[in-house]
């Protein structure tokens, strides 16, 4: 019997949620699929994910903000280099700056 590694049991248990979350979308989405095939006549009710969105991705970035804020706290209190926020492809809160030196 194979050992897992410690960082799997955690990549699982976010699969599992992922798993379900996309599950009880689709089952929301045949009950109102069925509602509409019943009811050919009625309309599309008015929905709140848009909104509901725009208020989690706003709490994300206040939340993101603040992680960013203490990550350049931290890098400057223990390093002696010069570290800047700034939006990263791979994830890194926080960027250090390198000096250009001139060509002599």
């Amino acid at each position: 019997m194979t050992a897992t590694p410690p960082g799997q049991g955690i990549q699982s248990k976010n699969r599992a949620a992922i798993l379900a979350e996309l599950d009880k979308e689709k089952k929301k989405l045949l009950m109102q699929n069925q509602t509409s095939m019943n009811n050919p006549g009625a309309s599309i009710p008015i929905s709140r994910p848009a909104l509901n969105k725009d208020l989690r991705d706003h709490a994300e970035q206040q939340h993101i903000a603040a992680q960013q804020k203490a990550a350049l706290q931290h890098a400057h209190a223990h390093s002696s280099g010069y570290f800047i926020t700034q939006d990263s492809a791979f994830g890194n809160l926080i960027l250090p700056v390198l000096p250009r030196l001139d060509p002599e």
